[in-house]
């Protein structure tokens, strides 16, 4: 808790059901439930978000422990207790989803009119599910918060999406549990090992090599689906493709990174031995997913699959960086998984806005935007420039420390890691000069209006927060400096020890 004593935490995570309940109590005609549903959620994500400030504002930047922490006994004899707090690492990513879901509900304005109520519940459950996940200190308290994620978000794809919803949505439920049963039987076989499935009691727990390995891989099986990593990101396209623009938000700016938290909160600390051992075979895949995955987005005719694939390459220039194990690469991973969720939420708006007024994703449909909606094409410029990492945007911090960090660990993966950055200014410039500077694809392109004022107040936010992140990245760097170092350092001393034992 706070100084104050104040269960800051727990009122974060749960303030959006009470929101829910609110919702579910109104009733009237159709179009009176559907308003106030709106409103409910709306102001509910603004006090939660409000109530993250306090969080960001109170946090200590220099200290690496758990702050704003609450522990009460739930299975006491079985080990089990509810216990939750943040470090420098996790509270911007919960500041992260707090941001991201007012601007889910006024994109969501007058795109959803049908079963409103529901919709709008399932994403306020969801913010439940997401700040738990991020600020959950017992592992089976995670898991739980973890799995809860795919439910509203399997019913907000496979409801409220596209032609091929149900299939987009059952694809992305299946992987996702798939790989998630795999990390409950390691987080069993910790329990029985320790007693506990206290997040940082375990950390105090040194495990052979040979289980070490053996967890490490089940984490891998979760929190690859998870972020994704090829080659089992072929479930992110479909969901992205087929959900409706605010789930591309949500999808695309948190829950890609809650496999990239996984591997920080818990590979990193708990498996060093198997952290090391399996480093090179993490190199290899996130080259191979950042230039196959950048090839197959120049190859994109639709404008939701261009933009998933390409986060399937940044994410993996993020495991590159998390498997650095030095400052420079774990904190540009952090960084550039944090810019991710910022940009690519932003483009995924910007293919909404033409989406609802032209309701097609294909490339070709458009062309000339710039003349008809010069506002738009100014917005999208920015968040393309910040997607290709041009210095001064949001992309830039983190890619630049995460090659830093890969060519001490290894040159060659720092070209690999270069080779993404080339490739993404090649797509990304693609989709924009036909979409925005080519001729006018179709006469009923120039009836088009720009953007509405709604649509400024989703973006402005977006728009600011891309350029401070660029222009000031050490004010943002600097709330999980003291974690990443505290990180490298227990992993360089876990490594080191046995060693010396052994001399």
């Amino acid at each position: 808790m706070n100084a104050a004593g104040f269960p800051l935490l727990s009122l974060l995570t749960f303030l959006p059901l009470v929101g829910c309940a609110v919702i579910m109590s109104v009733r009237g005609d159709e179009e009176t439930v559907a308003a106030n549903a709106r409103w409910t959620a709306l102001w509910t994500t603004l006090i939660v978000f409000a109530l993250s400030l306090i969080l960001w504002f109170q946090f200590d930047k220099a200290s690496s422990d758990f702050q704003f922490v609450e522990q009460l006994a739930w299975l006491p004899e079985f080990g089990l207790s509810y216990h939750m707090g943040v470090d420098g690492i996790s509270v911007l990513f919960v500041l992260l989803t707090t941001m991201l879901m007012p601007i889910c509900i006024i994109a969501s304005w007058d795109s959803i009119r049908t079963r409103v109520r529901e919709y709008m519940v399932a994403f306020l459950v969801l913010q439940t599910m997401m700040i738990g996940t991020f600020a959950a200190l017992d592992f089976v308290l995670f898991y739980v918060f973890f799995e809860g994620v795919l439910i509203p978000m399997f019913l907000i794809v496979g409801i409220w999406g596209h032609d091929r919803r149900v299939y987009a949505a059952l694809k992305f439920f299946l992987y996702t549990l798939l790989g998630s049963v795999l990390m409950l039987l390691a987080i069993l076989a910790l329990w029985y090992q320790a007693g506990t499935t206290d997040i940082p009691a375990l950390m105090e727990l040194r495990l052979t090599p040979a289980m070490q390995s053996w967890v490490f891989l089940a984490f891998l099986a979760s929190f690859a689906v998870k972020m994704p990593m090829w080659p089992v990101h072929t479930w992110l396209p479909d969901a992205h493709v087929e959900a409706p623009t605010a789930g591309s938000v949500i999808l695309a700016g948190v829950l890609l990174k809650m496999g990239g938290y996984g591997f920080l909160r818990f590979s990193l600390p708990l498996l060093p031995d198997a952290v090391e051992m399996f480093a090179p075979l993490m190199f290899a895949l996130s080259v191979v997913a950042i230039v196959y995955t950048s090839l197959v987005a120049l190859a994109q005719e639709n404008m939701k699959k261009l933009i998933a694939y390409s986060s399937v390459a940044h994410m993996g220039i993020v495991t590159l960086g998390i498997f650095t194990m030095n400052q420079q690469g774990i904190s540009g991973a952090i960084f550039q998984m944090l810019s991710h969720g910022v940009v690519s939420a932003a483009l995924f708006l910007c293919v909404g806005v033409l989406y609802d007024r032209v309701h097609s994703l294909e490339i070709a449909r458009y062309g000339g935007v710039a003349k008809i909606m010069p506002g738009y094409a100014l917005v999208f410029m920015l968040f393309t420039m910040a997607s290709v990492a041009l210095p001064g945007t949001a992309g830039f911090p983190g890619e630049l420390l995460v090659i830093v960090g890969a060519w001490k660990a290894n040159p060659f993966v720092a070209v690999g890691a270069a080779t993404g950055m080339i490739l993404g200014a090649c797509y990304m410039l693609y989709l924009y000069r036909r979409v925005i500077f080519s001729r006018i694809g179709r006469e009923d392109l120039r009836a088009l209006l720009d953007l509405s004022p709604r649509e400024y107040a989703v973006f402005v936010p977006l728009v600011l927060l891309t350029l401070w992140m660029g222009v000031y990245p050490s004010s943002f760097l600097s709330f999980f400096e003291a974690s990443v170092a505290a990180m490298v350092e227990r992993h360089e001393a876990a490594l080191i020890l046995p060693r010396l034992a052994g001399m």
